[in-house]
This record gives C-alpha cells, sequence and structure tokens, in this order.
C-alpha cells in the first residue's frame, strides 16, 4: 500500500488540496489530491530541481 504525504502547508483539515509525495518501490510519485488517481511518477534529481526553483535557489545554468 503506498503511503501518501501531504504537506503541512496545507492545513489538515477536509477539502484543504494540495499536492501529495509518497515513495514505493524506490520510486517517487506525485499526485494532487482532489485527483488522487492521477498519480505521476517523478526522477528524484526532477523533483529536487522542482523544490530548488519553487524555492528561487535555482543556480542559473550556462550555454
Amino acid at each position: 500500500m503506498i503511503q501518501w504525504q501531504k504537506s503541512t502547508y496545507s492545513g489538515g483539515a477536509a477539502g484543504n488540496e494540495c499536492v501529495e509525495l509518497a515513495l514505493y518501490e524506490n520510486e517517487l510519485l506525485l499526485r494532487e489530491s482532489d485527483t488522487p488517481t492521477r498519480i505521476i511518477p517523478v526522477p528524484a534529481t526532477a523533483l529536487a530541481a522542482l523544490l530548488r526553483d519553487i524555492r528561487g535557489t535555482r543556480t542559473p545554468t550556462r550555454p
């Protein structure tokens, strides 16, 4: 069974939609809590890059 983890920023009350993350068989999975059947497998490096972008700490790449 997949154990989904919800961000603490989402609250916890019913109706608080958010992105959820799970680790299943060495693969990271993402889903939107309001559409839980749509699951996206994500490489760890891609998720780390996304989080850096969100936080604004991305190191610019050079051509």
